[in-house]
Formats: structure tokens, C-alpha cells, sequence
């Protein structure tokens, strides 16, 4: 395994549709593997395959459902996913590890049902909600090359940043 390099906003890449994954073999696994590393270093809650320069339709979400020390043990792999039914538009910040530093307002469904495959090929559906859906939407649209900044109501001040980090220090 191997911590691959994130792409950032202005590469291409970023902007391009991700192929549909058809071989569900060891070169699949190693970039699950390294996604999944990848990720961790970086302190992510998701990560496209597109932002490590493969354009694959995989992605993996860090369940935020299950919010403890073990988080990093609850990382869900999705192939190929598609979002079959959302409900309960909510607007919140979101960030991105391919644009660090930039926050936005972006309304996202609050729950979501997903089908998709794991990393041997075998379909799953599973329903997500709040934090863990919002994740899933985000990463999904990366697979389509769109960038959360062209979504956001708006993008989040540095005073606003601050504001927010001091509320949740007090806290």
C-alpha cells in the first residue's frame, strides 16, 4: 500500500467523467488499498478515485455514523455507485481534500439509498444518512467531474472560518 498524491483544483483531471469499473481484480484492490491510506493520512471523510488521478468509478466513505476512536475502522468501499432515492434537502459546510482551505454552503439530501458494488463485484444497497450521505453525494460528484465549489450557495469567509473553529473550541 501507498499514499498517493491528491490532485487539486485546476488539474483536469478533476473535471473529467470516470469510467464505469469492469475488472475487479488485484490492480482494483491495490488502488482500494492505497485510497484507504491515502485518505486516513490526510484525514479525510471520503476520497474519489479521480483524486488520485484514476478516473474509476470508486469511491470510499469513512461511515460517520459510527463516530469513535475506531472511525478509521468503518470505511465503506463503493464501486460503480449510484444514488437510487435521496429525500431531505439540508444545507451545511462542506470542504474538499482536492481544494484545501475553501469551505462552502452546499445543500445536500440529508438521507440517501445507494447501490453499488464491492471491491469483488458483488452489488450491495444500503441507506445512509446526515453526514455519511452528504459524504457519499460529495464523492459521487467527483465521479461525474463536478467540484463541490460549483454547488455551494456560497463559500465561506476566513472571519467565518474563524468564527465557526472559536464556537467549536468553546464547545
Amino acid at each position: 500500500m501507498a499514499i498517493r498524491n491528491i490532485l487539486h483544483d485546476g488539474d483536469p483531471s478533476l473535471l473529467k467523467k470516470s469510467r464505469v469499473v469492469t475488472d475487479f481484480d488485484r490492480r482494483l484492490h491495490l488502488l482500494l488499498d492505497d485510497m484507504r491510506e491515502t485518505m486516513i493520512e490526510a484525514n479525510g471523510v471520503g476520497l474519489a478515485a479521480p483524486q488520485v488521478g484514476v478516473l474509476r468509478r470508486a469511491i470510499l466513505i469513512i461511515d460517520l455514523s459510527k463516530e469513535d476512536e475506531q472511525a478509521g475502522n468503518h470505511i465503506i468501499e463503493m464501486i460503480n455507485p449510484e444514488i437510487l432515492d435521496s429525500s431531505c434537502e439540508e444545507a451545511d459546510q462542506e470542504g474538499c481534500l482536492s481544494i484545501p482551505g475553501v469551505f462552502g454552503i452546499v445543500s445536500r439530501p440529508h438521507q440517501l439509498r445507494v447501490r453499488a458494488q464491492d471491491r469483488k463485484g458483488k452489488a450491495f444497497e444500503m441507506t445512509v444518512y446526515g453526514r455519511t450521505a452528504r459524504a457519499v453525494c460529495h464523492e459521487v460528484d467527483h465521479l461525474d467531474g463536478i467540484l463541490f465549489t460549483k454547488l455551494a450557495q456560497r463559500i465561506l469567509t476566513e472571519e467565518e472560518l474563524d468564527r465557526i473553529a472559536a464556537e467549536r473550541e468553546g464547545n
